[in-house]
């Protein structure tokens, strides 16, 4: 939970996402040039998270870049329990319910020959997550990462975008709006009201295949 002014508390997400996203495309091309032609999503998230926690900017910006984090939720009795894992998360201090959020989903993966968008798991399996809270739970701003395998980001961009205006859950009031790139890297945001009725804005960032 964050105390204090909830604008604040987005413009600094905000800002951060923008600084952390050029460290991740200095990262990107030497952690996409180890990996197989097809990597699997964890095979990419790790390699990619083990390169950030070692950069020097990153180290100056966040307390720890973590794989696989587990948010806690607090059940009825006092007790918590997980909540899920989140592909990558930035802590900012020891508290664990302050994060800043990345799910990372593939995004035109080939496969015998032939192209699947995964557009609509993008949405489903990936943007619900924050709108229903399991993820970023009383946060305003939650993030997606894209893995554009065949680097074909508008052919991605599209589909997604058609999954978004054709999921009606996702109560989307802003958006897709794009956002200023950063290298290779395609941006775009989106703005969504929650079952809760406080609102969400999801930072979308689309990284090509080297």
């Amino acid at each position: 939970m964050l105390i204090g002014d909830a604008q604040g508390w987005l413009d600094n997400f905000v800002s951060f996402d923008d600084r952390f996203l050029e460290r991740v495309a200095a990262a990107w091309p030497v952690c996409m040039a180890l990996l197989q032609e097809q990597p699997d999503e964890d095979a990419i998230t790790i390699n990619l998270v083990d390169h950030l926690a070692k950069d020097a900017v990153v180290r100056r910006l966040c307390h720890w870049v973590e794989y696989q984090f587990e948010p806690f939720g607090l059940a009825t009795d006092g007790s918590k329990y997980s909540k899920g894992i989140i592909d990558l998360a930035v802590l900012f201090d020891w508290d664990r319910e302050k994060y800043l959020a990345y799910e990372c989903k593939r995004l035109n993966v080939i496969n015998g020959g032939s192209r699947s968008s995964l557009a609509t798991v993008y949405v489903t399996q990936g943007m619900m997550r924050f709108l229903t809270e399991q993820y970023a739970e009383q946060l305003p701003v939650g993030c997606m990462l894209g893995y554009v395998l065949d680097s074909d980001v508008p052919f991605a961009q599209s589909r997604i975008t058609d999954a978004i205006g054709n999921h009606i859950p996702l109560a989307l009031t802003v958006g897709p709006t794009p956002l200023a790139g950063i290298e290779s890297i395609a941006r775009f945001f989106t703005r969504h009201t929650r079952p809760s009725g406080s609102q969400i804005e999801l930072r979308h960032a689309l990284l090509p295949k080297p």
